[in-house]
């Protein structure tokens, strides 16, 4: 196929791990498709890893291509493509590139949560692209509408599952009846999850792509230290089985919001009716809810994870930008015009589901529903029957399950009712609260 301009575009790959190999894949094996779409051949000059050799599976990958000089790449590429992850080194070489006038795809959330606006003001300053759609659920295609199809609109709110390790874990755990700690060694075993899960587990993979979410939605800069955290480690087998006697599920929710006392991002595990659409997403999948004044609901669903998924994205991200290039044009910029406030935790109110370890002896359960009134918190519902997996070594008689489900009211003030509660002597163990979604 001739084209008006034959010289290729050259693209530079920052890292061929998981991600980075089937990209690299992806590139070289679709050559042609791609230069059609584009309208000039698209070329993979550059492929900077620690150790070459960590190519060698990856017979597609030119070894002649194939080098340690990171920043030689980084800055003599018309496209770089960062996937090497982290924050600090992954800041160097993205400015660096966009700095050599190379515009950039990254799918490094904690990069973008971190250094975000930075990085993209350098790109609008020298004119070149900053692309990111894999950097918010793997293969979905969710940033891109929410930077684009819905600028003429007003976002209010997301919410969504946004990490599929972790949904794999509550799954599994759901499905099957087992413990936490038994899911996450099958999940590791699988390949679910990293040697090391804290990232995941304790949310704060999640976290960083709420950053980047609400950043983007509302068209203010929030960062990770912006973002309230809870992971899944605490879910138990004894919070599971209480959940489906009541026809919920656990998920781990990203849930970022733009209300009257500004914005507001955080990341928790809640109660969702097994009605709820969010419940029927299993495995590594992801979903997102987003809700905007005009357009009202949109949802958006599809492979959080996987090499080949995200490398889906992170291809599509590459021929926008090499549009751009072919037409000597670029994308639009994030404007990051307003700075808005950002919420104090107790602005926004939900019901809870709170579960005690209890002595069962006569007087426990008035003893506790005082705690709750003297703190002003009202008891929707109270459920007695489950029986926990938990015994109390220092009492000799029954340990019963008393679970409480609130009406609406505040975090702060939840959490310090039930540290209240926590000091009765008929309480064991440690509590579970859970927020109860709408």
């Amino acid at each position: 196929m001739a084209f008006e301009n034959e010289t290729p575009i050259r693209v530079g790959l920052l890292g061929a791990g998981t991600v980075g190999s089937q990209t690299a894949r992806l590139i070289v094996e679709q050559r042609d498709e791609l230069a059609a779409r584009v309208g000039r051949p698209i070329e993979l000059t550059g492929v900077a890893c620690l150790d070459p050799a960590e190519t060698d599976p990856f017979p597609w990958i030119d070894k002649s291509i194939v080098t340690t000089d990171t920043m030689h790449v980084a800055t003599n590429s018309d496209i770089v493509i960062e996937l090497i992850g982290g924050t600090n080194v992954a800041r160097a070489f993205v400015l660096a590139a966009i700095e050599s006038g190379a515009s950039v795809v990254t799918a490094n959330k904690a990069l973008l949560a971190k250094y975000g606006p930075e990085i993209y003001a350098a790109a609008e300053a020298k004119g070149v692209d900053i692309y990111f759609e894999a950097s918010v659920g793997g293969a979905i295609p969710f940033l891109r509408p929410l930077r684009e199809s819905l600028v003429g609109d007003k976002v209010t709110s997301m919410l969504g599952i946004v990490n599929g390790t972790t949904n794999y874990i509550l799954d599994e755990m759901t499905t099957k009846g087992l413990q936490f700690d038994d899911v996450l060694k099958d999940a590791q075993a699988k390949g679910y999850a990293e040697a090391d899960p804290t990232g995941d587990i304790e949310g704060y993979d999640a976290a960083n792509k709420a950053a980047i979410m609400a950043t983007l939605g509302f068209h203010t800069a929030v960062g990770i230290d912006d973002v309230t955290v809870e992971g899944i480690t605490k879910i138990t087998a004894d919070d599971i089985a209480a959940a489906t006697a009541e026809g919920k599920v656990i998920k781990l929710l990203a849930v970022v919001e733009n209300g009257e006392a500004g914005v507001s991002a955080r990341v928790y595990p809640a109660l969702i009716d097994e009605s709820h659409p969010l419940a029927s997403v299993r495995g590594s999948f992801n979903a997102v809810f987003v809700k905007a004044e005009a357009a009202d609901d949109l949802m958006f669903y599809g492979r959080g994870a996987g090499g080949a998924p995200t490398a889906s994205a992170v291809v599509g991200d590459v021929v926008t930008v090499a549009r751009h290039i072919a037409a000597g044009t670029t994308g639009p910029s994030i404007p990051l015009y307003k700075d808005l406030p950002k919420a104090p935790i107790n602005a926004s109110k939900a019901a809870f589901a709170v579960r005690f370890l209890i002595h069962d002896k006569p007087g426990v359960l008035a003893a506790i529903a005082k705690e709750f009134a003297d703190h002003g918190v009202s008891i929707n519902g109270v459920n007695q029957d489950l029986k926990p997996t938990m015994t109390d070594p220092g009492y000799d008689g029954e340990i019963q399950q008393l679970r409480l489900v609130t009406h609406l009211t505040d975090e702060v003030t939840l959490r310090e009712t039930v540290q209240a509660v926590c000091q009765l002597d008929c309480v064991t163990g440690e509590p579970s609260i859970l927020r109860v979604m709408d």
